[in-house]
């Protein structure tokens, strides 16, 4: 990077427009009792999780310049003590691959001689001769015993099996993996050096939370390319995170960090207020107190639906009829958050609505009339959204579709 681009994105101006930026995606989803904006008899803090000390920004986004973390930005603001815990991160693995430095070749290099087959017997000359690293029938010996044995064709699954290694002693391990319609993997995995302190840092996090006037949760996601998510709940132990947390009694604000859809029915109705962030940039963490302690209020709106379960998947506001109806028999086949939706910190009012036509042609277009109020205490954008429903179209049309918006700024009383 030039002198002169660095000089740029090292802008004052640059990075006030961030900041904007940041703090107009977010969505607020749940504010019970106007919990948000923190009230400023708060003198305390408890951050919680490792998305807080993180800056994430999103696949291709580089290490970004000058990134200011969710806990740096709570942390400048004066006259508030912030109490930091881990508490829980994304990873939910019980193991690790094996590290090649654990590992020595028949030739005496790092790792395993591999030898590749045309063929899922294992016969005949191999192809090449190279390292391993690297899914369906597989075979696992070790000092020449049979530890794990699933030759058959199954889906992608773990095997851990117990065994007992005595210290300074070498073992002779053979993998043996078979893979006849491609897209194969396979790796060697065990659990030494797992973290299994997660139990510890939650119970961590829950004693913070009790020192603390209100708990602030950063949840986040994992997702990119070729890593899309067959969950859409948070991973690893970050719910249970949640749920210990808020028996503690205090106020408990969940932010959750991350570019897609997030089921919250183990937790959403145990907490007070929940933001959605996104991956917020560089000035993330300054754009979250903003938001936060009612610097700014949150304005942003859904640009994708939540849905309640997977199993609702596609999930979308603007499908075409279907002749059936919204629910299942087990389950709304409603959203948990609809598409265009999110809260503020004040009220807005609608009337006086009137259209130009009550009827228009093919080459017409109507105006829709209606005046806006902010009838609460707190100067807001409103996200205006007009949608229409065609219903008596000669060919199918979506239920709903959304035909324009205007994202407008109104101080406490102030019409348009």
């Amino acid at each position: 990077m030039s002198a002169e681009q660095l000089k740029k994105i090292s802008n004052v101006d640059q990075k006030k427009l961030a900041r904007e930026a940041a703090i107009k995606s977010m969505v607020l989803l749940k504010n019970k009792n106007q919990t948000l904006p923190l009230s400023k008899q708060i003198k305390s803090v408890a951050v919680i999780g490792s998305d807080a000390t993180e800056g994430r920004l999103g696949g291709y986004s580089g290490p970004g310049n000058g990134v200011v973390t969710i806990l740096q930005g709570l942390q400048k603001r004066t006259g508030i003590k912030v109490n930091y815990a881990i508490g829980a991160d994304r990873n939910d693995k019980e193991w690790v691959v094996v590290p090649a430095d654990n590992l020595k070749s028949v030739t005496g290099k790092k790792g395993l001689s591999a030898f590749y087959f045309k063929n899922i017997n294992l016969s005949g000359k191999p192809l090449l001769k190279i390292g391993l690293d690297g899914n369906d029938g597989f075979r696992l010996y070790v000092n020449n015993q049979l530890l794990i044995d699933r030759w058959e064709k199954k889906t992608y699954s773990t095997e851990l099996v117990d065994f007992n290694a005595e210290k300074n002693k070498s073992y002779p391990i053979r993998i043996e993996f078979k893979e006849s319609t491609g897209n194969a993997h396979i790796r060697l995995i065990w659990d030494l050096g797992v973290t299994k302190g997660w139990e510890k840092q939650i119970e961590e996090a829950v004693e913070v939370a009790k020192q603390s006037d209100v708990a602030i949760i950063v949840a986040g996601i994992h997702e990119g390319e070729f890593q899309d998510r067959a969950f859409l709940s948070l991973p690893g132990h970050q719910e249970e995170l949640i749920n210990r947390v808020s028996a503690v009694g205090k106020p408990v604000v969940v932010i959750l960090v991350g570019g897609s859809a997030i089921t919250m029915n183990n937790w959403l109705n145990k907490v007070n207020a929940v933001i959605d962030i996104w991956y917020p940039g560089e000035e993330g963490g300054h754009a979250l107190a903003d938001v936060l302690f009612g610097d700014a209020s949150p304005a942003g709106r859904l640009p994708i639906t939540f849905p309640l379960h997977e199993a609702q998947l596609p999930l979308v506001y603007n499908h075409k009829p279907t002749g059936r109806g919204d629910d299942y028999h087990n389950l709304s086949g409603l959203p948990l958050f609809p598409f265009g939706y999110g809260l503020t910190y004040t009220t807005f009012a609608y009337s006086n609505m009137q259209v130009s036509k009550s009827a228009i042609k093919k080459t017409e277009q109507a105006q829709v009339y209606f005046e806006l109020q902010n009838t609460g205490k707190y100067a807001s954008d409103e996200v205006v959204q007009l949608y229409i429903k065609d219903d008596l179209a000669t060919v199918a049309r979506p239920v709903l579709e959304l035909k324009g918006f205007q994202r407008v700024h109104l101080k406490p009383g102030e019409r348009k």
